[in-house]
């Protein structure tokens, strides 16, 4: 089977499924049927999220299934998620201005904050 067409060859309009069909006793169900956002996914992108749902989300299990470096992984992981809609990263932004990541960073370093109280300020947590 191929991979369901999202947009029109002809004149590249989003496409609407309108009907589905039984294989086995042949009924048919017409109506207006969302695609999903999954249909969106290449197919190396959609095989990727399948080791990666088998994996647990274990980027270390799927680093050695797939044999792929770490920074690989999370490059095809932030594909799929923009492919499925998403902007990586959007809702962990918060108002922190550049110098004060810097001071809190610069804390971190000196010892002044503990690795927990900086990703606590960091994340908008304090």
């Amino acid at each position: 089977m191929s991979a369901t067409l999202t947009n029109c060859p002809v004149c590249s309009h989003e496409l609407t499924i309108t009907e589905l069909k039984c294989a086995a006793c042949d009924t048919s169900i017409r109506g207006h049927f969302n695609i999903g956002s999954f249909a969106n996914l290449s197919a190396e992108q959609a095989n990727f999220l399948l080791t990666f749902v088998r994996c647990e989300g274990k980027l270390n299990r799927v680093e050695s299934e797939l044999g792929l470096s770490y920074p690989t992984l999370r490059n095809k992981l932030l594909d799929v998620i923009r492919a499925l809609g998403f902007e990586p990263g959007k809702e962990e932004q918060n108002d922190l201005s550049d110098e004060a990541r810097r001071k809190v960073l610069d804390d971190l370093d000196s010892g002044v904050i503990s690795a927990d109280e900086a990703m606590q300020i960091l994340r908008g947590e304090e």
